[in-house]
Order: C-alpha cells, then sequence, then structure tokens
C-alpha cells in the first residue's frame, strides 16, 4: 500500500474522531458547530496538500527542478582560477636578484620565476607613468596634442628634461617634473579612486609630497610613487595591466591607444609581436634597489602580461634598461615556444 494512502485513511480516522468528541447528538451548541466546521477545512486542505506534493513527487518538483538548474548555470559562469605555474628563468638572470611574472591571457595561466619576490611589495617608481597617464586621458586632463608643459629653468641631471616638453617625449624619458605637475592636476582624490579602481598594490598615497624619500628633497623630483609610501608587488603588476587592456577593460579604446604609443617598444628584433612597456627605477643612499619593467606584448595567440623586477645585488649592475632587456627575452622566448623551460 502507498505511503499516500496510508496518511489519508489516519487523516480521516482523526477527523472522525473530532467528529464524537464533539458529540454527534442534536445537543452540541453553535459554537461546537463553528469548531466542527473548523477542523472540517483544515482536513479538506490537509488531504489537498497532500494530494499535490504526491504528484509533484511522483512526477518531479517543476520548481526544484528549475532552481538546480539555475544552481548549474550560476556554477558553470564561476570564473576559472588561472593556472599558476613556476618557472625557471634563472639563465636570463644570471645571478641577478630578481624576479619575473607572465600572465598568459588566452591560457589563464601564470608563469612564474622567484615566486616569493613576486608578490614582494616594492615601489612602482616610474612605471607608476602608466597609471598617472592612464587617468589623465580618461578624464581629459591630458590631451596629447596639446600636452607640451614649460620648463621652469632649473637644470636637472638628465638633459633630455631641461626644456620645454609634451607626453610623449616626457613618458620616454620618464621625465619626474612633467608628472609631477601631471599628478597635482589628478588630485588626491580622482587618483585614490583610481588606484582603488585598479586595486593597484596597497594604493596609499598619503605621502603625496613623497618626503619618505629619503635619496631626493627636490619637491619637483619626488612623489609618492618613488621610493615612498605606495607600493606594489610584481604579480599585482601584471594585473593592473591585464585590467588596463584586456578584453574586460572600463577604459575607452581611444585612452588604451593612445598609452599604447607611447608606451610601445620600437628597439626589437621580432616583428611577429609588440611589445609595450615602461621602465621604473628607484635607490636608496644612492644604490638601486628597485628595477621594473612592466607592460604585455601583442601576440598571434593573444596578449602576455609580464612584469621583471631588478632587486638590489651587491657586486653587479643592476638597471631598468637590464629589466628590459630580461624582460623582453622572456616574452619573446615565451611566445616563441623556443629555449624556454615550461
Amino acid at each position: 500500500m502507498k505511503k499516500g494512502t496510508i496518511l489519508y485513511k489516519f487523516r480521516y480516522w482523526i477527523f472522525a474522531c473530532a467528529i464524537l468528541l464533539t458529540g454527534c447528538s442534536e445537543e452540541y451548541n453553535t459554537e461546537e458547530r463553528i469548531v466542527v466546521g473548523d477542523v472540517v477545512e483544515d482536513v479538506k486542505e490537509v488531504m489537498e496538500d497532500e494530494k499535490k506534493s504526491s504528484k509533484e513527487m511522483e512526477s518531479g518538483n517543476p520548481s526544484l527542478q528549475e532552481n538546480t538548474k539555475d544552481i548549474e548555470g550560476d556554477t558553470e559562469d564561476m570564473a576559472v582560477e588561472p593556472e599558476i605555474d613556476n618557472a625557471d628563468w634563472s639563465e636570463y638572470f644570471n645571478g641577478l636578484n630578481g624576479t619575473a611574472v607572465i600572465y598568459d591571457a588566452s591560457n589563464r595561466r601564470y608563469k612564474i620565476y622567484n615566486d616569493e619576490l613576486a608578490v614582494d611589495r616594492r615601489s612602482p617608481c616610474s612605471t607608476f607613468k602608466i597609471i598617472s597617464s592612464l587617468t589623465a586621458l580618461e578624464y581629459g586632463i591630458l590631451e596629447p596634442e596639446d600636452s607640451v608643459r614649460i620648463w621652469s629653468g632649473e637644470v636637472f641631471w638628465n638633459e633630455d628634461w631641461n626644456r620645454d616638453i609634451d607626453f610623449s617625449e616626457a613618458f620616454r624619458t620618464s621625465c619626474v617634473w612633467y608628472y609631477r605637475q601631471l599628478i597635482d592636476d589628478i588630485g588626491k582624490d580622482r587618483m585614490q579612486e583610481e588606484l582603488e579602481k585598479l586595486q593597484y598594490g596597497n594604493c596609499d598615497i598619503s605621502d603625496w609630497e613623497g618626503r619618505l624619500n629619503t635619496n631626493n628633497n627636490n619637491r619637483a623630483l619626488t612623489g609618492f610613487w618613488i621610493e615612498s609610501s605606495l607600493l606594489i608587488s610584481p604579480k599585482e603588476q601584471v594585473e593592473v595591466m591585464e585590467c588596463i587592456f584586456g578584453e574586460n577593460s572600463e577604459y575607452s579604446e581611444e585612452t588604451q591607444n593612445e598609452l599604447k604609443q607611447v608606451m610601445l617598444v620600437t628597439e626589437q628584433e621580432r616583428t611577429d609581436i609588440s611589445v609595450y612597456g615602461k621602465t621604473g627605477m628607484g635607490k636608496v643612499n644612492g644604490i638601486v634597489v628597485d628595477a621594473w619593467f612592466t607592460g604585455f606584448a601583442e601576440t598571434t595567440e593573444g596578449n602576455l602580461y609580464f612584469c621583471v623586477r631588478l632587486g638590489r645585488t651587491d657586486g653587479m649592475e643592476v638597471s631598468s634598461p637590464l629589466a628590459k632587456e630580461i624582460a623582453i627575452q622572456i616574452v619573446s622566448d615565451y611566445s616563441n615556444c623556443n629555449n624556454l623551460k615550461l
């Protein structure tokens, strides 16, 4: 016998007993009639619900099936975490203290050399010019065709800075005084908002003037991004590059193209890939402690986002041009899949 039938009969006998308990004669009063009536209605509702539940159990609950489909769909839509593989790229560094990170967007895979340094946050130095340029371009603070800033007449150590200069030249020569003015034009509130949007390292611009940088006290050549409060790791640099230039970028195509023009590396041997990036270098007590090159490469297989950082290495030359050279070699070999330990 089916469970539904048993339950039905059981509830029938409960109903019958309720009638007997309230009295079967004509002597029960109006109040008792109301009670019995309520019991009858309650039993009817229970019986209808039971019949409905039995049918749904036999045929399959449509709402339950629909919810299951929704859950399955949500699971399929969840982004799969990228793979992270360690790489032995020591031959490129030749004893230098450093790290390299590549994110292969088409394969959703990270390749990392020296993973401890890859997540160590350091001052971004002049690689931050990518971010300040991006922000100024996106909000119309910087117009490339009308971007000349007037030299103050102060003589700087870099001769390329001792003249009136436009955006393209300022980026290429990494002119600090130009970007000091540009960042002041952007302002603290907008800059803070942009860093949080990009999840740029520790997002700390508290030392706006760059007074923590004991290597230089010239206001025109200091800032929060030069050996000061703002810090970011090489892996985070790569994530920021993908955020700016990736498929899901929230920045306008015009802004991206303007930025790519100044970031393009022209002195490279291969013509089947285009490399874009920015160097950065910071010193403490006259010694180079941070040397960067970060950016991305357009290849036939998709974009490769990369970052190389060199740290202090006693007895060896450490410089941003060297970080750039190492990065281009690794990216080129990775793209070509020749002489690279994958």
